[in-house]
């Protein structure tokens, strides 16, 4: 019994210090076990340091602020018959990247994503990233505009209509979802 007190304690604790935190530039949200942790209750102390970043983000800024994103970028070897397919695209097409820069799936898909832009090279084809923070929300609603619940949320258009999306994974790569999307 006393030990489910402590919990209710802790948790409840941990669940209003977060509520405090301002969320469209950094937190301190979301405990993580580490390999000495003892318990089931992470502390503050044992919460890990997050940039959560919302709006409209350049892919630089990814490429350099976030840890993880320069070397996902770096080592990801494209499929060059789907890049190929990428490049003779002539159509004007965007694509809006719904991420959350404390989410582990976009830390895993975006630069992976990002490869793929560079390595396409092709100037009808045009990328808007869109941070979100935790409750999926930006200050600007430029996210709400398009119905998602899970990120990373990657949606194709041509003249304004939605081709399709890649929801927090390719079901193949990235690469050749984007060519089955666009054909």
């Amino acid at each position: 019994m006393h030990n489910n007190v402590r919990t209710l304690l802790a948790t409840t604790a941990l669940f209003f210090s977060t509520q405090m935190l301002p969320m469209t530039v950094s937190a301190n949200a979301g405990c993580a076990f580490e390999k000495d942790q003892q318990g089931f209750i992470a502390t503050c102390s044992e919460e890990k340091q997050e940039v959560i970043l919302t709006g409209v983000i350049q892919s630089q800024t990814l490429a350099t602020e976030l840890p993880g994103y320069a070397e996902g970028f770096t080592n990801y070897q494209v499929d060059a018959q789907a890049i190929a397919v990428l490049k003779a695209i002539k159509e004007p097409t965007k694509i809006v990247v719904i991420i959350g820069t404390w989410c582990p799936d976009c830390h895993r898909e975006t630069p992976h994503f990002m490869r793929i832009i560079e390595a396409t090279a092709n100037p009808n084809i045009e990328v808007e990233y869109i941070g979100v923070d935790r409750s999926k929300q930006d200050p600007e609603g430029l996210a709400a505009k398009y119905a998602f619940s899970r990120i990373p949320t990657f949606i194709v258009m041509q003249q304004g209509n939605e081709l399709g999306r890649i929801v927090e994974r390719p079901q193949a790569t990235l690469e050749a979802d984007l060519v089955n999307i666009v054909k």
